[in-house]
């Protein structure tokens, strides 16, 4: 490395976040860009390990380590700290198709594989990353790059999130004529829809579709395979098919009083924000304005339903969690380099406590029944507190504590506690074997039972990261370019 004591010198510094309580009154990106001498100095605290954790893309105990696109983390913060910020972006995008979007929504588990956090912050990879790509498109260096020769070879991509657009670019520069199928009415999957225009503005999203239109690429939108076409009659007009669809089918909440009137999905709630603000004609159903607002499930999507419920000036928003508080510093269980479980206050927090006063998560909370008025409409929840209890084997169950009985107020609830599977529509009749709503197919060979069909990411995996997805898309890239053509030089 050029700075060899860098992560001694030089403190851990990542892009500026906008004024939380100020921000709430737009949907605009609430990071703000990095100076270019302190990206340098932030890639000067590379320390150029003997081995790169960052980038080895491992699952340890269950948790991710390093990032599953192995990217060569190492070699392109030298670059940057050295100003070649262009030779640097040509190794970002060897490895990683879409660097502004992982840049700006991934959990970063590079940085928890850091070897720097071993005791210090890590290095600000995340942070350096998301500059070089924007840095690359300000400068004019990223232009459509359409194959110079066409197999004649024909592919349909079902799904056009992370994963289907990691497979259609890659089939697309293997020289393949490749058409995305989405059931939206625009391109992107939970990019477009599933993740708030603060996180990831939406023009972004539609810049690499259009700049992936200028390379060849055919889009079909307003088209659900399983119900507009069936898979039978893809398969029947192409050579090959990657499935790409996800896994959006919701993890219902069986207690009482989960069909009432006011009580939504956060998925259904999220793409209506964002489909009102990208369309001004639209009139979303689902709405925050002067409610207490309640949302259960701890998680990124619940974060984000905090955010939006912000912007929609609620009168109050809560978080329900079950598990507990995570701790301020890595405990015993939880070692580096796997994925760090520490106490963070996420943008959405920030936002609340500015607001409000307080951080909006309440934890080990178990939501016992939600109960309404007499016109059918959501009014309270009801609540017990939980300890948590693992046993020798790693596995946890909930033990509800005597006298923490509580009734909350709410208008409106959202239910944010992941993802079955894939969906019904694509599933039956489709003659795919699954298991627990997962297409079957083997990792790194994504071909399915049925001949020509291969599958990628949350359909194949489960719920995911947006990085698994890319590197499953990739991969299965990769092996549907050996079925067409015998061989593949993709990577």
């Amino acid at each position: 490395m050029g700075k060899a004591t860098g992560f001694m010198e030089y403190e851990r510094k990542t892009a500026e976040e906008r004024n939380p309580l100020s921000r709430q009154n737009d949907w605009n990106e609430y990071q703000k860009r990095m100076p270019v001498d302190e990206l340098k100095r932030q890639g000067a605290r590379c320390m150029d390990c003997g081995t790169p954790f960052c980038h080895t893309g491992i699952q340890l105990n269950g948790t991710d380590s390093g990032c599953p696109l192995y990217n060569l983390i190492p070699e392109w913060n030298d670059l940057v700290y050295r100003g070649h910020w262009k030779e640097a972006l040509e190794r970002l995008l060897k490895t990683n198709n879409f660097p502004e979007f992982t840049g700006r929504v991934c959990p970063a588990p590079c940085e928890g594989a850091c070897t720097v956090a071993i005791y210090d912050p890590p290095v600000a990879i995340k942070s350096i990353e998301r500059e070089i790509i924007d840095k690359g498109f300000d400068e004019g260096w990223i232009v459509p790059q359409p194959p110079k020769r066409r197999t004649e070879k024909k592919v349909a991509i079902v799904g056009s999130g992370p994963a289907g657009l990691a497979a259609a670019d890659q089939l697309n520069k293997a020289g393949h004529w490749v058409t995305v199928f989405e059931r939206d009415d625009r391109i992107g999957g939970l990019l477009m829809y599933g993740i708030p225009n603060m996180k990831l503005e939406k023009a972004l999203v539609q810049r690499r579709v259009n700049l992936l239109k200028e390379e060849g690429i055919v889009f079909i939108t307003n088209t659900e395979i399983g119900k507009d076409l069936t898979l039978e009659q893809i398969r029947n007009q192409y050579d090959a098919v990657i499935l790409c669809a996800g896994a959006q089918k919701h993890r219902s909440l069986p207690i009482e009083g989960h069909d009432l009137n006011g009580v939504h999905y956060a998925m259904d709630y999220l793409t209506q924000s964002t489909k009102a603000l990208l369309d001004s004609s639209y009139r979303e159903s689902i709405h925050a304005e002067a409610k207490d607002v309640i949302v259960i499930g701890g998680g990124d999507t619940g974060a984000d339903c905090v955010a939006t419920a912000l912007r929609q000036k609620c009168s109050s928003v809560v978080q329900f969690g079950r598990h507990p508080r995570l701790p301020d510093q890595r405990t015993d269980e939880n070692p580096w380099p796997e994925y760090p479980f520490v106490f963070s206050l996420d943008y959405a927090y920030e936002e609340a406590k500015s607001r409000f006063g307080n951080d909006p998560r309440q934890y080990s909370i178990i939501t016992k029944r939600i109960v309404g008025d007499h016109r059918g409409h959501v009014k309270e929840l009801h609540t017990v507190e939980a300890e948590k209890i693992v046993d020798d084997q790693g596995n946890y169950t909930f033990r509800e504590l005597p006298n923490t009985y509580k009734v909350w107020p709410a208008q409106l609830v959202l239910v944010a506690i992941g993802f079955e599977g894939t969906e019904d529509a694509l599933l039956q009749g489709s003659g795919l074997e699954h298991h627990r709503r997962k297409v079957k197919a083997e990792y790194g060979k994504y071909i399915t039972n049925v001949e020509g069909v291969f599958v990628a990411g949350d359909m194949r995996r489960g719920q995911s990261l947006i990085v698994w997805a890319i590197h499953e898309g990739r991969e299965a890239a990769r092996e549907c370019d050996r079925f067409l053509m015998g061989t593949t030089q993709l990577p």
